[in-house]
């Protein structure tokens, strides 16, 4: 079992207090908190790498794409996938669901056919 408190304390933004009470923030699927490890990772990567990943030959964009390369090995082995390649990074929930409609769904859906969804899905399912 997690200790939800101890587990706030890795976001720094839960720290803040909205209307008097510590901050609960539900909408995950937009924007997501990041813990301080997450923002650490990131003031790094601007601080010592910068560069496009898969896009160039210089050291900067070396480093860049090694760092990528080895998330995505973190990842699959964390939710064990069966390789790093079937670890897709994405920006956000629109462009997952872009992808897989524009992908998976188009050899899969044709004309005539329905698609089920609730209105508590994201917003980008029935755009």
């Amino acid at each position: 079992m997690y200790d939800i408190a101890q587990v706030r304390k890795d976001f720094p933004i839960l720290n803040r207090m909205v209307n008097n009470v510590p901050l609960v923030y539900l909408d995950n699927a937009a924007t997501s908190q990041k813990p301080a490890s997450v923002i650490a990772a990131l003031v790094d990567y601007y601080e010592q790498y910068n560069a496009n990943v898969h896009r160039g030959a210089h050291t900067l964009a070396m480093e860049a794409t090694m760092a990528y390369e080895e998330a995505r090995e973190k990842v699959a082995a964390f939710i064990n996938a069966p390789s790093p390649e079937n670890i897709v990074f994405v920006r956000n929930t629109t462009e997952a669901i872009n992808l897989v409609a524009h992908t998976w769904a188009a050899e899969r859906v044709g004309a005539g056919d329905r698609i089920v969804t609730t209105e508590m899905e994201h917003h980008s399912n029935l755009v």
